[in-house]
């Protein structure tokens, strides 16, 4: 009885996996397909803009300081103890701003950069997966991202993902 089990078991297992699609993997360099896609070099650009727009920001606070310390400095032996105190304020309160400066274009450059790159990520990735579903694929590996060590060999999708995003 427990021979007949486990051969009714085997014959419905391997009746189902006869019935199963085959696995099918396919590659793509994720990298590669970015820097061919023209909304990377317009965002590029508007980065790179932006980018300069802040250090001409902070290089007029650079050198708002620079004058006022040379001027606090040639100075200083003839300035009376109030003024003196009150130059030293205003110089500190000037380094705290450049500071503050600082940071806070990191923060907003970083917000930018994520503001122009997140829907042509996206755009990139959808084309990914439509494609992958439209050629049956059961796996995409990102070869630019090093996820993959070894594999056998495997389609790479590139020309497909190219022509769903009409790129030559």
């Amino acid at each position: 009885m427990r021979n007949r089990l486990i051969i009714t078991a085997l014959a419905l297992l391997g009746a189902s996996m006869s019935n199963a699609q085959p696995i099918k993997f396919g590659h793509v360099n994720s990298a590669e397909l970015l820097q061919m896609m023209p909304e990377i070099k317009k965002a590029d650009s508007s980065l790179l803009a932006y980018q300069k727009q802040l250090e001409e920001a902070n290089q007029t606070m650079l050198n708002e300081y620079q004058m006022k310390l040379a001027e606090y400095q040639k100075n200083e032996a003839t300035m009376a103890d109030a003024i003196r105190e009150v130059k030293q304020q205003e110089i500190a309160d000037l380094q705290r701003r450049i500071t503050d400066f600082q940071q806070t274009a990191q923060d907003r450059f970083q917000a930018k950069k994520e503001e122009l790159y997140t829907p042509i990520l996206k755009k990139a990735e959808d084309a990914i997966k439509a494609v992958a579903k439209e050629n049956g694929f059961s796996y995409v590996f990102d070869t630019s991202a090093g996820a993959v060590i070894y594999a056998q060999p495997s389609d790479d999708i590139m020309p497909l993902v190219k022509k769903k995003l009409g790129l030559k």
